[in-house]
């Protein structure tokens, strides 16, 4: 498979004269900005953004709304795509998307975190967090994949509601575990 490079140039430009993309699906939540504006002041900015060049010479963002919307006046790289509309459309719904798809090695985690000290408590409290929902969403995927436990079932249909309730009651009363239906 041949996989074409489509970054076509760096730009530094202000953070503000980008164009954020109006189908941009990610909310930024305030401890997420507060994150963000912690790790700014310990180690700077470290990432370019992501975007392409309109008709007029614009250029439309891809990935980076956040940091683009914390100072508008900063000046940021970007990383400037040879992409139309439609192929942008299709990296805004992947990229945030396939990084999530990666998996924690929970060891490597818990290493990083007592090795590596943050200045702020927004990130320390926001690293630990991390290995919390690692930890819990993988005990949640491990336990959704278990086999259900085999049931037997009978249905019996009932000439109305009324019938329903009766014949539920009488069930029940005889110690049968049993529930209502309607189909």
């Amino acid at each position: 498979m041949s996989i074409r490079n489509r970054i076509k140039e760096h730009r530094r430009v202000p953070a503000g004269d980008l164009i954020p993309h109006e189908q941009n699906w990610r909310n930024h939540p305030d401890l997420q900005r507060d994150a963000l504006r912690a790790l700014y002041a310990e180690v700077g900015f470290a990432r370019s953004l992501l975007a392409y060049e309109l008709p007029d010479g614009r250029l439309k963002l891809i990935d980076g709304h956040l940091r683009r919307e914390l100072d508008p006046d900063m000046l940021v790289d970007v990383e400037v795509l040879d992409v139309d509309d439609a192929e942008a459309r299709k990296l805004l719904l992947s990229m945030d998307s396939l990084a999530g798809l990666a998996e924690g090695d929970q060891e490597v985690v818990s290493e990083l975190l007592k090795i590596t000290q943050a200045n702020s408590p927004v990130l320390a409290e926001f690293w630990r967090s991390l290995a919390e929902s690692e930890a819990a969403t993988r005990a949640a995927l491990e336990e959704a994949s278990k086999p259900l436990p085999e049931k037997f079932l009978i249905v019996i249909e009932c000439q109305d509601e009324k019938h329903q309730v009766q014949l539920l009651q009488k069930l029940q009363d005889q110690g049968i575990s049993c529930r209502a239906l309607v189909s």
